[in-house]
């Protein structure tokens, strides 16, 4: 007997040693920003840009980054699955979310991590798609989260835009500051040529979110609207990035997120930039802005609807 006693705490740590557990986040790493990036759009390859702009949020913030992805039962990212986005538990700890979401119609298990965070008070961010990021269709329930729901919370909903034209194989959309937009997120930030097809936001019988500051501006380059006449209804010019306040969080919005944009060192910093001002580290944006060179390679697929994402990968490939 007194030998199995002996033995008792060499069992314990022997039982408490459980490879798979999670390990414990050390107490500097639990001092740092989190930051949790939802993906899952069918068009605009988030599955490769948001990635590459966690890694940067990383080593320009000093962050700790989580990206979750659009699922199929395999594991594998299918962003064409629009019900499942596995993790979203992830945000419940979250310091802030980042969402480039194109018509998901989520369960409510997964949905209520998206929704409860955009009610925190806590930081956002949003890119292009997420205008529209939930599309249900037959639940009267949740359709308020089609158009209502991203009216408020990034600014503005879907509305339309000016046109498929040649798309990733000229820009579409000049991009240029707004001459009186005033904001740490412009440090560094010159206007540039977007492969984004411009996004109306404002004008005609619309009106962007009245609590949203323009700080850029896109001018189309070619546009449906005008070649049908209708530029009194969509002007083109409209903005394509601006701030909004929503309940008392300060979020950062850009309509551009085109694959090919985020080759352009003005978008990346445009991101990083707007990014650290939600986080409330806008006194960390030097003059020049934050850096936005590439951590390795970043060479996305067009964007395209179908098969034009790259299949056969699963989260843990980034």
């Amino acid at each position: 007997m007194k030998f199995l006693l002996s033995l008792i705490p060499t069992l314990f740590l022997l039982c408490s040693c459980n490879p798979s557990a999670a390990p414990a986040a050390a107490p500097e790493e639990e001092d740092k920003p989190y930051i949790v990036f939802v993906t899952g759009d069918d068009e605009y390859r988030s599955e490769e840009s948001m990635p590459m702009l966690a890694r940067l949020v990383e080593r320009e913030l000093g962050a700790r980054t989580k990206v979750l992805y659009a699922l199929d039962s395999a594991g594998y990212i299918n962003p064409n699955i629009t019900d499942n986005i596995p993790g979203l538990e992830a945000l419940d700890s979250a310091d802030m979310m980042v969402c480039f979401l194109r018509w998901r119609n989520l369960p409510d298990d997964q949905a209520k991590h998206i929704l409860d965070f955009a009610e925190s008070g806590k930081p956002m961010a949003g890119f292009r798609t997420s205008t529209h990021s939930f599309m249900y269709k037959k639940d009267t329930l949740r359709q308020h989260l089609n158009n209502e729901w991203p009216a408020a919370v990034f600014g503005q909903q879907w509305i339309t835009h000016h046109g498929h034209f040649a798309d990733g194989h000229d820009p579409m959309t000049e991009v240029e500051v707004f001459p009186e937009a005033e904001s740490p997120i412009l440090n560094g930030v010159n206007g540039f040529p977007a492969y984004s097809w411009l996004y109306h936001v404002d004008g005609g019988k619309w009106t962007i979110n009245p609590n949203a500051s323009p700080l850029l501006k896109g001018t189309s380059l070619r546009s449906k609207h005008q070649e049908a006449g209708r530029l009194d209804q969509f002007p083109l010019s409209n903005p394509v990035a601006w701030t909004n306040d929503y309940k008392g969080a300060p979020v950062f919005f850009t309509t551009l997120g085109h694959p090919y944009d985020w080759k352009n060192p003005n978008m990346r910093k445009l991101a990083l930039n707007g990014i650290a001002w939600a986080l409330g580290k806008a006194d960390k944006i030097p003059a020049s802005g934050l850096n936005p060179e590439i951590n390795g390679v970043y060479q996305p697929n067009n964007s395209g609807f179908g098969e034009k994402f790259k299949t056969g990968r699963k989260p843990e490939a980034f």
